[in-house]
């Protein structure tokens, strides 16, 4: 089973950015473990700060791979574009935010993506991604 984590703008910075909010720990280290406790899963990382190669990777990927996690960061109240590319592929998408979206400022309490995903993981820190691996990890058949 073939999962692409798909990690949107400034969450490169994932360690050293917003301690209080996102951590201490890099992505890069993190997807480290998730690869180790998910050996049964064929895992690829992409991150990008550009839209456009975000609605690329979903392209390229959503017609022939199992699944996606994707934390679009702001662009996931933004962007219309990576909605309609979400809703354009066959791909189940997962939607994850590390933080809890609800409990920050107003404007991060609605997303462009999340009616076109097979479902939104928000506010357990990194441990979301590993949530919505464990949902590709058990799911049965595609919806």
């Amino acid at each position: 089973m073939k999962i692409l984590i798909l990690n949107g703008p400034n969450l490169n910075l994932l360690g050293v950015r917003e301690k209080s909010i996102y951590g201490n720990q890099s992505f890069e280290a993190y997807f480290g473990e998730l690869k180790a406790q998910y050996g049964n899963l064929e895992l690829a990382y992409f991150q990008s700060n550009v839209e456009g190669e975000l609605i690329n990777k979903l392209h390229e990927v959503g017609f022939s791979w199992d699944g996606v996690v994707f934390n679009a960061g702001g662009y996931t109240h933004t962007s219309v574009a990576l909605g309609d590319a979400i809703a354009a592929i066959t791909t189940p998408v997962v939607e994850v935010h590390i933080s809890n979206v609800y409990a920050r400022e107003s404007f991060r309490h609605h997303s462009y993506l999340s009616k076109n995903c097979a479902g939104v993981i928000c506010g357990f820190g990194l441990e979301s991604y590993r949530l919505a691996l464990t949902y590709f990890a058990n799911r049965q058949t595609p919806q």
